[in-house]
């Protein structure tokens, strides 16, 4: 498999906080030509085998997928974890007690809505999730297009859930190495989603990398859908400085709400060593269905 195969390994389902079933996202994924899929709920794993049972379905191979939240230096950075064993139970109870404070969290975001004149943000957020324990900024940001107070998620992003604005409350999540080590000791490859995305100054990024790869961390996301395509450069030019593998994934979420689509990006840069190379062995056929 080389850098040129069509391989999404970062997209989320209605199990986390995307708007398509992880059935829908399968489909969706195969029309537009994915040869290898990951789905990557946020600290949730609860439709892996529903997604891999649909992937090779479409004639997909599919690596295990989740996306943990962790805070470093005061921010909050996702970590992807891909290939490991979903049955593992040190995972399951990392991601179990990393999603127990967002109903908290949440109840606290409403709350600073509502002395802000946006009565019943909780209950209108909840509609789009069901489950308080994956409640999330986006499902707010949902709700407050619904009802017409912004015009998309993007506006309820800026004027109201980031920090300093009123409806944003910050979240302690995992530790980096707590993590990592959940993903490396079930047998997977953690990855730096999005790096692009996180405002670090360039001392404080190459802490998150040092810290990150001294845990055993092993890749970083170069081509997503929040890269410019100047960021593609910049982190395939870090991936080959540390030694890291890279990955590739749109980070889609909506139909109607994410910049790229599933499967559309560009090829991860040829100089580099995809993360699926590494994980050949766990990347799960369809004639292993």
């Amino acid at each position: 498999m080389v850098s040129t195969l069509n391989a999404d390994l970062h997209c989320h389902s209605t199990v986390s906080d995307g708007t398509l079933s992880p059935e829908d996202l399968a489909a969706r994924a195969a029309n537009n030509g994915v040869e290898l899929w990951a789905l990557t709920d946020h600290d949730e794993i609860g439709g892996q085998l529903r997604a891999r049972a649909a992937a090779h379905a479409h004639g997909m191979a599919y690596l295990c997928g989740t996306e943990i939240s962790v805070t470093f230096a005061g921010e909050t950075v996702h970590i992807v974890g891909l290939g490991f064993d979903p049955l593992d139970p040190q995972l399951i109870d990392g991601l179990a007690r990393t999603r127990g404070g967002r109903e908290l969290r949440a109840r606290d975001m409403a709350a600073s809505l509502a002395k802000v004149g946006i009565h019943g943000a909780f209950e209108g957020a909840l509609k789009y999730v069901g489950n308080p324990d994956l409640i999330s900024r986006t499902h707010f940001a949902r709700h407050l297009v619904e009802v017409g107070v912004c015009n998309d998620t993007s506006e309820v992003f800026r004027r109201f859930l980031t920090e300093g604005k009123p409806g944003f409350v910050p979240h302690r999540w995992a530790g980096l190495g707590d993590a990592v080590h959940w993903i490396t000791e079930a047998g997977g490859v953690a990855v730096v989603a999005h790096p692009g995305r996180y405002r670090f100054s360039p001392t404080e990024e190459y802490a998150l990398f040092t810290e990150f790869i001294a845990h055993g961390g092993r890749g970083v996301e170069v081509v997503t859908g929040s890269h410019t395509s100047a960021e593609f450069v910049r982190y395939a030019d870090l991936a080959i400085e540390l030694g890291l593998v890279a990955s590739r994934g749109s980070d889609f979420h909506s139909p109607a709400e994410s910049r790229i689509d599933l499967g559309k990006l560009p090829p991860l840069p040829a100089q580099l060593t995809p993360v699926w190379q590494v994980l050949a062995e766990r990347v799960q056929a369809p004639t292993a269905a």
